[in-house]
């Protein structure tokens, strides 16, 4: 009967899209152990079958009437959706007897908007979590008009009865680190005993940085964009295994001594490398006293928690196509921004992760050097830039400017399994001619359904465009779906048709509340 869906309305593929989802749904929230256990149970039998049963009816009604209004279709097939989801959020929290890990990546080159849900979710959470890259990632957040800047720290810091948690997989340069406690300090965030430091997280030194800086500029007009943090030095030294970690300061003697190692080791390898040692020494001297107390074993924190039903959020840093296997490479970070990094860098299983949020811009950004499919250099990428404020957190460089990327979305969701997406930044397409959206590659006039790992194919590339219309009205108050202009809804039911993935919030603005979500929890 779902087949029938095809045939109905001037879009066929919608109508089956949203089948899928919804079947699709249902066969994930089947096969959780937690829904098995539920179902045994009288009222996991009458939830299921009402779920089975209302699609069932929809789709034979739908079926038996060959007029059947194409939006409402959809609207209704979206409605049992978004019940499947809220039915799957209910059980998780009602039978679950352990606590549960969500995670929030960044789906495309980074600077998506990651930090302000995170802020926006934060207090719902015990615990807030970083597990990958270091002081190269830059989060901003707007509350009560007082902007945020975060690069180590989780932005869930700002929520007061929130645990931040720097798990093993970061890289940490101290001095950074400490100036961006000093900012929260300043600005009225009290951070004590609500921060620690994974033991086992290596230490980025200003040797890490120099080198970082050396690197690029010998790479002349093939320079990679880096931020010069010292983050790929620092991770190189982590996997020769002659870094050192946080949890080696509370051991200074021996810290001091591997420190002299680490120093003549990348003498030798960069022998106009300039450092004076023993003032390096000093310094982790000095403020070991004041960074020992937040290092602590995080593995068994997370575990404890997780062991007391207390709920995770992971924020990832940096984005999937800068990641290290999955990214544009070379022109990636030093590590894995992608979902395998919340298990490698905060010590959790694969089953503790319920929900793994993607968060895509309305159209698309990079720094850095790269290929960039979908950029426009031109009066498009201009206005883009300028009106939503395109410069990076961490470095201040202007960022590339694009339109979506359908295709690069595609593989980000592929590798990633998100369960919805974060689409920020709707209300920067307001009052353009039109928008466009990239949604398929040709190679050499063919078209090609992967995303390339070679860059010259990635280069070369040409994107087939489809084009909607823009809106003129201010979408900034909107504070439900149906408040946006009919051409804004469009816009966003047509890439999550295209991605295949449901976008569940909505970025209208840059204040903390500037966000729909469309997402029904517990209830209708």
């Amino acid at each position: 009967r779902f087949a029938a869906l095809s045939s109905a309305g001037p879009g066929p593929s919608q109508p089956a899209f949203f089948v899928l989802r919804l079947a699709s749904a249902l066969q994930g929230l089947l096969s959780m152990n937690w829904l098995l256990q539920s179902l045994a149970s009288a009222r996991g039998t009458l939830i299921a079958g009402a779920v089975v049963s209302s699609a069932a009816v929809l789709a034979w009604n739908s079926h038996s009437s060959a007029q059947s209004d194409f939006s409402t279709t959809t609207k209704k097939l979206d409605r049992i959706l978004r019940k499947v989801t809220s039915l799957e959020h209910f059980i998780a929290k009602d039978v679950a007897k352990e606590g549960i890990v969500d995670v929030v990546l960044g789906a495309q080159w980074g600077d998506e908007g990651k930090g302000k849900l995170v802020d926006m979710l934060s207090g719902e959470y015990d615990v807030c979590a970083r597990v990958a890259g270091g002081s190269n990632a830059g989060h901003t957040i707007v509350v009560d008009g007082v902007k945020y800047k975060f690069h180590l720290v989780p932005s869930g810091i700002l929520s007061k009865t929130t645990t931040s948690v720097v798990g093993n997989g970061v890289v940490v340069h101290i001095p950074s680190l400490l100036q961006e406690l000093e900012e929260l300090e300043a600005a009225g965030v009290n951070y004590d005993d609500r921060i620690f430091l994974s033991d086992r997280a290596h230490i980025v030194f200003d040797m890490h940085q120099t080198i970082d800086g050396m690197r690029e500029a010998a790479l002349g007009k093939n320079k990679i964009g880096t931020t010069k943090k010292g983050i790929g030095p620092a991770y190189a030294t982590k996997m020769a295994r002659n870094g050192l970690r946080l949890g080696d300061l509370r051991f200074m003697d021996d810290f001091e001594a591997r420190l002299r190692d680490l120093h003549r080791s990348l003498s030798s390898q960069y022998p106009t490398l300039d450092v004076d040692i023993e003032k390096e020494v000093q310094y982790y001297r000095d403020v070991a006293r004041k960074i020992t107390p937040m290092i602590t074993d995080t593995i068994a924190l997370t575990h404890d928690s997780l062991k007391k039903n207390k709920r995770i959020l992971v924020e990832g840093a940096n984005a999937t196509m800068l990641d290290i296997d999955f990214g544009t490479y070379p022109y990636v970070t030093s590590s894995n921004p992608s979902i395998g990094s919340v298990c490698t860098g905060l010590g959790v299983a694969p089953r503790s992760i319920r929900s793994i949020w993607g968060t895509v811009k309305a159209y698309c950004t990079r720094v850095g050097d790269g290929p960039f499919p979908t950029e426009q250099e031109n009066d498009v990428g201009e206005r883009l830039r300028s009106v939503g404020g395109e410069f990076g957190t961490t470095t201040g460089r202007p960022r590339r400017c694009g339109w979506l990327d359908v295709p690069q979305m595609r593989f980000s969701a592929q590798v990633n399994g998100f369960t919805a997406l974060n689409l920020t930044k709707l209300d920067v397409l307001t009052g353009l001619d039109e928008i466009k959206i990239g949604v398929a590659y040709k190679y050499k006039g063919t078209r090609i359904e992967n995303m390339p790992s070679n860059l010259q194919v990635l280069s070369e590339v040409e994107v087939e465009y489809e084009s909607m219309p823009s809106w003129t009205e201010d979408i900034s108050k909107c504070t439900k779906f149906e408040d946006l202009p009919e051409n804004a809804q469009d816009y966003v039911l047509r890439v999550e048709e295209l991605i295949g993935c449901y976008i569940r919030w909505i970025g209208v603005g840059a204040g903390r509340d500037a966000t729909i979500d469309r997402g029904v929890l517990y209830s209708d």
